[in-house]
Order: C-alpha cells, then sequence, then structure tokens
C-alpha cells in the first residue's frame, strides 16, 4: 500500500507543500533475466526546478549497502571549536574524480552542531561554482548524512549500491587540508570506512603437518599472506594459541620458542589436517561491514530525505 508523506522547507517555505509517496513494488531489472524483484519505491510530483518543470527521478531500494566512514572517537572534543587552522575537511564520496573540500564556519561548538554543519556543507558541494566535476553523482553528496553518536562521527554516502567497492561502490572518505587539523581533531586520522573493511582479505590454511610444542618450525597449506611480523593464530577448535610469524619460507613459519626467544610461541601440540592457521586482521573470512540502514524504518527516512532534497519548493 502506498503511503504519501508530506514535505515542507520550514526555515525558507513553510507555506508549501509537496508530496513524496512511498511504496513496495515489484520491478524487472536489468540483468536478472526478467525476475521479478521486490523493492522499496519513492517517487513524486514535485520538479526539481519549478520554471524549467525538471522531474525527480523514481527511487528503488533493494540493496542496503550503503557506503560509511566514521572516526576513531579517541580523541577529547570537549571545549573543541572550529578556528581559522581547524576549518576544513576533504570528502570523497563513492566513486567520485577527486576529494572536494568543505570549509566550516569557525567558531562552532558542540559535536552535534558541528556535525549538521559539516552535513549542509557536503550537501552544498554540487552547488559550489568551479568545483563540481559534472561526471560525478551529485546525489551522493547531496543526500549524504552526517551525525554524532557512540562518540564517534559519521559520514554516511547518499546511495545505496550492491558493493562496498569497486567502480559501482557506495563509500566514503576523507582527508585533511595543508596544515589545517580538523581531520586530526575530530579523529578522522584513525578512523574506519566500509570500503577499507570490505577490501580485507582472511588467509587462513589447514596445518598440513603435525606440530609438537614449543618448536620452531610449523608448516601450512596457505601461508601467501604471511610475512615476518604478522601475527596468526592456530586452533582445533579445542586448543587456541596466538603468536607472531617470525619468518617463512615457502609453506615453512618460523615461531618463537623458550630457549631462542625467551618465551613459547606456541603451547599446545596439534595434528595435521585437524587444525588450522589463520592470519589475524580487523575480521574473520565471512564478516562484512556492517550495514549503516539496517532497519526499513531507516531505508524509509534515507528515501524521503533523498527526494525532498531535490524539491524545489519556491513555487
Amino acid at each position: 500500500m502506498a503511503t504519501n508523506i508530506t514535505v515542507r522547507d520550514l526555515e525558507n517555505y513553510p507555506a508549501i507543500s509537496k508530496t513524496v509517496t512511498v511504496d513496495q513494488s515489484t520491478i524487472v531489472p536489468v540483468g536478472y533475466d526478467g525476475d521479478e524483484r521486490w523493492v522499496l519505491s519513492f517517487r513524486t510530483t514535485a520538479y526539481s526546478n519549478n520554471t524549467s518543470r525538471t522531474a525527480i527521478q523514481d527511487i528503488y531500494v533493494q540493496q542496503m549497502t550503503c557506503g560509511w566512514l566514521k572516526s576513531s572517537g579517541l580523541v577529547g572534543l570537549t571545549g573543541y571549536k572550529t578556528t581559522p587552522s581547524s576549518k576544513t575537511l576533504g570528502v570523497k564520496i563513492d566513486n567520485s574524480s577527486g576529494y572536494y573540500y568543505v570549509q566550516l564556519e569557525e567558531d562552532l561548538t558542540g559535536v552535534n552542531t558541528i556535525a549538521d554543519a559539516l552535513e549542509r556543507a557536503i550537501h552544498a558541494i554540487p552547488t559550489v561554482t568551479g568545483t563540481w566535476n559534472t561526471s560525478d553523482d551529485e546525489l551522493s553528496y547531496m543526500n549524504a548524512m552526517v551525525e554524532y553518536k557512540n562518540n564517534k562521527f559519521y559520514i554516511i554516502s547518499g546511495t545505496f549500491s550492491e558493493d562496498y567497492t569497486g567502480a559501482t561502490r557506495s563509500s566514503v572518505k576523507v582527508t585533511y587540508s595543508g596544515a589545517d587539523t580538523m581531520y586530526y581533531d575530530l579523529g578522522f586520522d584513525l578512523g574506519v570506512d566500509s570500503e577499507s573493511i570490505a577490501g580485507l582479505s582472511m588467509s587462513e590454511g589447514y596445518l598440513l603437518t603435525s606440530y609438537t610444542a614449543d618448536t620452531a618450525n610449523i608448516y601450512v597449506s596457505n601461508a601467501s599472506a604471511c610475512s615476518s611480523g604478522v601475527c596468526a593464530v592456530i586452533t582445533d577448535g579445542t586448543n587456541w594459541d596466538y603468536f607472531p610469524v617470525l619468518a617463512v619460507s615457502g609453506t615453512m613459519l618460523t615461531v618463537p620458542t623458550a630457549s631462542t626467544n625467551g618465551f613459547t610461541g606456541i603451547a599446545h601440540a596439534y595434528t595435521a589436517l585437524e587444525a588450522k592457521v589463520q592470519v589475524m586482521t580487523y575480521q574473520d573470512p565471512d564478516q562484512t561491514p556492517v550495514l549503516y540502514h539496517n532497519t526499513v524504518d531507516s531505508v524509509i527516512r534515507w528515501g524521503i530525505m533523498s527526494v525532498s532534497n531535490q524539491m524545489d519548493f519556491s513555487s
């Protein structure tokens, strides 16, 4: 059943209302061999330009993959305010041709105030004369979201995609601008983003030969991601040992022993083909980046915002 949502521009044209229609429907997308797919749809009869009567394209959402980036949450923001030397940030959303730089007003205080100002600045990127590449996706920026929660700033792409990586990705990256310190002051220098996490691959393999506790060499079926200095874990489902890799030669890993290194790298014995070794990184092999929009409510709110952000409320 379709639901009509009334939206208004309360700051500039509070007396003028427009309508966004939200519905669940079926479509036959290109590349699905004629099969129908259930989607959420968002549409409107309003225009993005009332003079030229420019229609706003309907939005169909099937995937909930939406790129994001979050700050580290490790910096203290009590008392922070934007200054002449801390007010500029470079932003790149989806597969844009490069970074676009936004500059906030000085003397802004409060994390929510800064998040709101940053969101408005990102929304305005496509309309800033002389900076916009027309081959990039306007809606990625016009519908981006910025919020502060759990002690972290989040920047969320304005588009959905099937992928976190690749040419059609939904993603967010930020960078610094010259000597400006806002990138560091807000904790983006040690932040995490969906594209980077999705691009990580875990390496694991079977134990090729039985291993005796506290011996120097262990043989594995896949040592492709191993190098001197990485950390790994071995388990047979009962015992677990975490250890640093000292050297790699073919399928042989050299691990610490008490007699040579002063500590035991692997304290348990393991049987060939009954244990696995895994290189330690940020995530396990099957994990994917956490969905930012993980409820129907969140997706619908995004869809309404995406359509209404394009509307011309001047008449």
